[in-house]
């Protein structure tokens, strides 16, 4: 499964973005999808995720309440909503897929098999 992020870009604090990341030549269909971000200097951490069917979302304690992950399979895309911006957002945005056992969220890096490229966020104080 091949994917690519888009829709990075600057933006100042309290502004909104979203990301979105897609395939090509395959659907999402049965596949559990996860945004991470790395920052500069700093370890790859889990931001929010969603299982296959899109019944249910997990997210970070730093981005609740700010982030929505959404799918729509018949795009083959997810996507990532992004508002109340902050400094600390800024970082490199992955999204990652799995072929899930169940149909939950997975959060840690080593559970997905399939990364885009990335894409940067900057938030501008």
């Amino acid at each position: 499964v091949q994917l690519q992020a888009s829709g990075g870009g600057l933006v100042q604090a309290g502004g909104a973005l979203r990301l979105s990341c897609a395939t090509s030549g395959r659907t999402f269909i049965n596949y559990a999808v996860g945004w991470f971000r790395q920052a500069a200097g700093k370890e790859r951490e889990f931001v929010a995720g969603i299982s296959w069917s899109g019944r249910t979302t997990y997210y970070a304690d730093s981005v609740k309440g700010r982030f929505t992950i959404s799918r729509d399979n018949d795009k083959t895309a997810v996507y990532l909503q992004m508002t109340s911006l902050k400094p600390e957002d800024t970082a490199v945005y992955y999204c990652a897929a799995r072929t899930p056992y169940l149909d939950t969220v997975y959060s840690k890096v080593a559970e997905y098999d399939y990364w885009g490229q990335g894409s940067q966020v900057t938030v501008s104080s």
